[in-house]
């Protein structure tokens, strides 16, 4: 198999690309979303707009104080002001959060479906290439990253964009002079600001490296924990999770404390700042410089409150921006993949075979197949009934280029016939497996299925016509019943039942709990591996294929029961081809055929007796006079 790539994290290499692009996956929110821009627009101008009303309730008191005269009327009127326009501004705030949250689960249920649905249309060797912790970690780390930007950080950018425009002209018309030292200090605090970032970017960058390397090792971890105990390798495993843990531990520690002291560094500024406003604007009060009045001192140092605040806000939501925008690009490389390619025209029909074997297609469900093949050249269709001829043709083939697996493979299989592969451990068994069913596409040679080039007939409907029964079986959450169906979605229960019955499962599923209707969790970790493959088997053989693959099918089965199995799957590849790799020989000793393998090429091929007699690989193998690795 071709090696696995390490998952490469970075700043997202275009920022604007990788927003608008999340910014699609809003559509049907558009309206929401200007609402939601109003309603943050107006939130932001509440605030200012109430701290320049303390101007003139100041002032009023300052009044009242001085002359001895209250106005009650006036007085009362700017509070009520102020209140209505604080408590609109907190239900904006409130709707435009909850709306906010809406088109953020929604924009991410979008983008996870669609990435979803990109992997299952993804060839095998996309994921031979990466690990299962490197494609999860798309789902959780990086979607939970967007999912922050969308729910916070993109109000938070429009809101505080708002403010500082806002506060910095209500500054400008209170007063221009105190004004110059707010730009003095924001020259300062921006450059604090790109000096803190810069490094806290980077750290959470690295942060969300290591956290993908540790979810991938604890999964890694989890899956293989009991050949982890066999080995008796806890400490091992457990000294790899704490350089991994470690390695997160300081790049966490690297990115939080330049984040965390962010705020401390603005919120000193802001107060060194707000000290040198109030002592500099009660001078120009005191000396009534430029209208300064006590009210307009108190209006302007709510105003530098409300200024530096958005400022810092902003600097501390970039880096999760920047994290979200990196994670993006990542989901969108994936979505962007070409999908499996299918040139394929050939379907598989239902068929009418006639007593003088003319086939026909039809709409009913009659038990025969066959396939539909339109002849580009002069248009016409011709039917052949679906038999399970199986023909191999010089194939060559390698998973990566200029590095040949299978060299000038030719074989036929015909049905009712029962094809083993024998060999050692990467000699491409599996390969010739993978080649039947186009999970690799063959680049030199040809493999024809009943006369057919499979390059011609569509994949969906190649794989339609095999079962597979893997070595390492998978079981889904579900019921016995659901597990086996799984091979023909619309199989009848009697159907499942008369294969659980072939496959030699029916009587240890009747002493589950509940029987056909145990539900199995964890890929079916209360069954035994044995119990496990024999659904697997189960499974293969109510889908009732013309061509059936067993690798290494009753490898975790006692011979008692693979004895058992025989008998039932001799009926199964009645008139089916078979193919079956095993390392196990008295499996196979009954084939039509045995294919040893050696380096790509097959080597020998007969029958057990025939190879017995040739006294080559296979009598070494047999005789155990040479063992498979």
């Amino acid at each position: 198999m071709p090696p696995r790539t390490q998952r490469a994290m970075a700043k997202p290499e275009n920022t604007v690309k990788a927003l608008k692009r999340i910014f699609s996956y809003m559509y049907g929110f558009r309206v929401q979303f200007i609402f939601v821009v109003i309603c943050i627009i107006f939130s932001s101008f509440a605030g200012i707009m109430g701290n320049s009303l303390l101007k003139p309730l100041i002032d009023n008191l300052n009044r009242a104080v001085g002359d001895g005269k209250w106005r009650y009327g006036e007085f009362i009127s700017i509070l009520a002001l102020m209140s209505a326009i604080y408590i609109m501004g907190a239900l904006c705030s409130l709707f435009y959060q909850r709306m906010m949250m809406k088109i953020s689960t929604t924009t991410l249920m979008r983008i996870r479906n669609d990435l979803f649905c990109k992997m299952e249309m993804l060839p095998i060797r996309y994921f031979d290439k990466h690990t299962h912790g490197e494609l999860m970690s798309l789902y959780t780390n990086d979607t939970d990253a967007i999912r922050e930007m969308l729910s916070n950080s993109i109000a938070q950018f429009i809101s505080s964009a708002v403010t500082i425009v806002g506060v910095f002209t209500a500054m400008l018309i209170y007063s221009w002079r105190l004004t110059i030292l707010v730009i003095a200090m924001l020259f300062i605090i921006i450059k604090v600001i790109g000096f803190v970032g810069s490094r806290s970017s980077r750290g959470f960058i690295a942060q969300q490296k290591a956290l993908g390397s540790v979810n991938g090792y604890i999964e890694e971890m989890i899956e293989g924990q009991k050949v982890v105990k066999v080995f008796c390798h806890e400490d091992k495993a457990e000294e790899e999770f704490d350089a991994l843990n470690e390695e997160l531990c300081k790049a966490a520690t690297h990115a939080n404390t330049f984040a965390n002291i962010l705020m401390p560094v603005m919120n000193n500024l802001s107060y060194i700042h707000y000290a040198a406003t109030a002592i500099i604007g009660g001078i120009f009060a005191v000396k009534n410089i430029g209208g300064m009045t006590i009210g307009t001192v108190v209006s302007y140092l709510m105003f530098t409150r409300s200024f530096s605040q958005p400022i810092t806000q902003v600097s501390q939501q970039l880096n999760s921006v920047l994290t979200a925008l990196a994670g993006a690009e990542r989901i969108f490389r994936v979505i962007d993949e070409e999908p499996e390619a299918d040139e394929g025209y050939v379907t598989l029909v239902n068929a009418e075979i006639a007593p003088d074997g003319t086939v026909t297609e039809t709409d009913k469900r009659t038990g025969h197949w066959a396939w539909k093949h339109p002849h580009k050249a002069d248009g016409t269709v011709t039917y052949t009934e679906v038999r399970g001829n199986v023909e191999f043709d010089d194939v060559v083939f390698g998973y990566e280029p200029n590095k040949t697996v299978l060299n000038g493979i030719s074989l036929y299989a015909k049905p009712g016939q029962k094809i083993a592969f024998v060999g050692s451990t990467g000699a491409g068994k599996t390969t010739i497996i993978n080649l039947i069913n186009r999970f690799y596409d063959v680049p030199e040679g040809k493999i024809r299925y009943d006369g057919i080039n499979i390059n011609k007939i569509k994949k969906d409907d190649l794989r339609r016509s095999q079962s597979i029964v893997l070595q390492d079986t998978h079981l889904f959450t579900g019921t016995v019943m659901d597990n086996i169906r799984y091979g023909k979605l619309d199989a009848t229960d009697e159907e499942v039942y008369a294969a659980a019955k072939l496959a030699n499962a029916d009587s240890f599923i009747k002493h589950l709990e509940n029987g056909y209707d145990t539900m199995l969790t964890a890929d079916g970790a209360n069954l035994s591996q044995g119990q496990r493959q024999l659904l697997a088997i189960a499974r293969a053989a109510v889908a009732d294929p013309p061509v059936l693959i067993l690798d290494e099918a009753t490898s975790s089965i006692d011979t008692r029961t693979e004895a058992l199995i025989e008998k039932g799957m001799d009926s199964l590849m009645e008139g089916r081809t078979v193919f079956v790799i095993a390392h196990r020989l008295s499996t196979v000793r009954n084939s039509h055929a045995i294919m040893v393998l050696e380096h790509g090429r097959i080597i020998e091929r007969g029958n057990h007796r025939e190879l017995i007699a040739q006294h080559g690989k296979y009598y070494q193998l047999y005789t155990g006079m040479f063992e498979l690795s």
